[in-house]
């Protein structure tokens, strides 16, 4: 997260006059940023000879994807030709967004003579209808666009991820979603009302074809996510409402009762979410709901960790957390916590009444000024002088991210074991405050094959990821037994867009219709021309996703079962969980 071990230095290095001056510049004066570059290169002008990757510049595996070529299509026409000539030729495809935001390696096609098929040109508004509410969208077309289009004629999509860089396509390959238990839920695939898809074919139908899906239409239900495995959407067409007005108030209280509250939380406030610090024993709840048109208040939602950030300022920030690593320099990291965490708190995390400056609470403001943001993305070039802090040309975040939904039911129990263990290291959890603690959302059961199979709490949880895959992190044990706890434990559902390997283990059992799901990428893709031996492992069709080797478990490639998984020698060695005995985490013991 951007600023945050900034804060940290600034805190150690200056004035209490100087830093509150910082952090002045810092929220409201960087306003430039170098947009992110396309995550495809190639060798030519030809682009043929391609690498991918993803917006963060490393894939789990640390592997890098090639393709022996990519392909920009602007309309549908050029896009069945494109699949057809691959099908007709039996090439592999996968493909790609314009951010391509997706952590596994969604994104590869398999060995280095694969297609990559680009989203980035299919960019367009197909289709308005304001009297049946509905916005049909080119699948390239990002969140931003989508919001801001609809706005302009006064309709809204109710629910969305709140980082507004990924496109329509690539949201519904991977479920992505935004908060509440009202409604249809708050993943954006549920609001889906018909989508065009080009697929493989046989000789006598060309070898591709575009099929058109509804709601009436049972494939549907595999197409609204699908992990890119079932062809490539040409056309989403979603279900609006009209624009409506929001009230944000956040409440920072003690966690004592966080477990009481979560369920019922979720239920009384449609747009309710909870970020949570474990360490500091505070829980931040949004108090999100729908206020009445004419409610005065034109607020905006600019979430700071979404801003731009001086590249310089970036360097310092991933040196320092670089340096307290390597130092053990726990105390340094809940230092940091605490005031990167009173310092979003005293922001508002971004929000502003009026869009310059926060004042007091609640924010009011219209829906497509809210919902989402992601500023490091909009603007020219400015020579890397700035970026968004995750940019891999520049020294900055990398990071680990652990993200699964468990049971609304379980929720509490799940809550009470990591308290637990914030008992037993109660420093342990300082780190991931460094990237804004665990936020919880809530989700809705979804009638997608390889959507939420019940009403759940979302656990998403950012962490540092050193650039050695041989250097264990500070408290390893206690997020490993985190990630083991939420997604063995609890049973929860990986998010397929997130994660390390070894949240995919055994992960496609936990899908009842998993099996139909199968069935239409068999119907849709009789070759696997759109699979490789990554998405396979995901679906359960092959072995091997995870990987055993020494190091495995310090990177999430393996849960460890012996100490050469972790690195003995640094005295990291394979030992149970804390509280949940059965989890193997890499614990450090200064002799063995």
């Amino acid at each position: 997260m951007p600023l945050l071990l900034l804060l940290l230095f600034c805190l150690k290095m200056m004035s209490n006059k100087d830093l509150t001056s910082t952090l002045v510049f810092l929220f409201f004066s960087v306003v430039l940023s170098t947009p992110p570059e396309d995550p495809i290169k190639c060798s030519n002008s030809k682009n043929t000879s391609c690498t991918i990757t993803n917006s963060y510049g490393m894939f789990p595996d640390r592997s890098i994807c090639k393709a022996s070529q990519v392909l920009y299509p602007t309309s549908e026409q050029e896009l069945v030709s494109v699949v057809a000539s691959a099908t007709r030729n039996k090439t592999k495809m996968k493909v790609a967004t314009r951010y391509s935001h997706s952590i596994p390696k969604l994104v590869c096609p398999e060995g280095e003579n694969g297609l990559l098929i680009s989203t980035k040109y299919l960019n367009k508004i197909a289709k308005v209808d304001v009297e049946a509410r509905t916005m049909t969208v080119e699948s390239g077309v990002t969140m931003k666009q989508l919001i801001n289009e609809a706005a302009k004629v006064g309709l809204a999509l109710p629910y969305a991820p709140y980082w507004w860089g990924l496109t329509i396509g690539g949201l519904m390959g991977t479920g992505a979603h935004g908060s509440t238990l009202w409604g249809k839920g708050s993943s954006v695939h549920d609001y889906v009302v018909e989508l065009r898809i080009v697929r493989a074919a046989g000789p006598e139908e060309g070898y591709a074809k575009a099929e058109s899906l509804n709601e009436q239409h049972e494939d549907l239900n595999a197409a609204k996510v699908s992990l890119g495995v079932l062809g490539v959407i040409s056309q989403v067409t979603l279900k609006l409402e009209p624009l409506f007005k929001r009230s944000i108030t956040y409440v920072a209280k003690n966690d004592s009762d966080l477990g009481d509250q979560v369920a019922a939380f979720g239920h009384a406030h449609e747009f309710a979410d909870i970020t949570w610090y474990p360490s500091q024993r505070k829980a931040v709840y949004r108090v999100d709901d729908r206020v009445p048109f004419n409610t005065s208040g034109n607020g905006l939602y600019d979430f700071i960790p979404f801003r731009p950030t001086p590249s310089l300022e970036l360097a310092i920030l991933r040196t320092t957390e670089d340096l307290q690593e390597s130092t053990g320099d726990a105390d340094g990291k809940c230092i940091g916590s605490k005031t990167t965490t009173n310092t979003l708190i005293t922001a508002a995390y971004g929000l502003t009444n009026n869009g310059i400056i926060f004042t007091v609470y609640p924010v009011i403001g219209f829906q497509n000024r809210l919902q989402a943001s992601g500023s490091c993305l909009d603007s020219l070039q400015d020579a890397k002088i700035t970026a968004c802090a995750w940019d891999s040309r520049v020294k900055g975040e990398f990071f680990h991210q652990t993200t699964f939904s468990i049971s609304l039911s379980v929720a509490k129990k799940f809550i009470e074991d990591v308290q637990k263990l914030v008992q037993l290291e109660p420093k342990g959890f300082c780190g991931i405050e460094l990237y804004n603690g665990i936020l919880m959302r809530y989700v809705k059961a979804s009638s997608a094959y390889l959507g939420k199979q019940e009403d759940a709490l979302d656990i998403d949880i950012t962490y540092y990821r050193s650039k050695d895959p041989m250097t264990p992190r500070l408290y390893e044990d206690i997020l490993e037994e985190v990630e083991q706890l939420g997604i063995f434990k609890y049973g929860g559902l990986p998010h397929w867009g997130k994660n390390r390997n070894l949240a995919f283990e055994g992960a496609i059992k936990k899908y009842k219709n998993a099996g139909r799901f199968l069935r239409v990428k068999e119907k849709y893709d009789l070759q696997g021309l759109f699979s490789s031996t990554w998405t396979d492992q995901m679906l359960g069709l092959k072995d091997g996703v995870t990987i055993l080797k020494d190091g495995c478990a310090l990177e999430g490639l393996c849960i460890c079962s012996q100490d050469s998984h972790c690195n003995p020698s640094k005295d990291y060695y394979c030992k149970p969980g804390k509280v949940y005995k059965e989890a193997r985490v890499c614990t450090h013991l200064k002799s063995k």
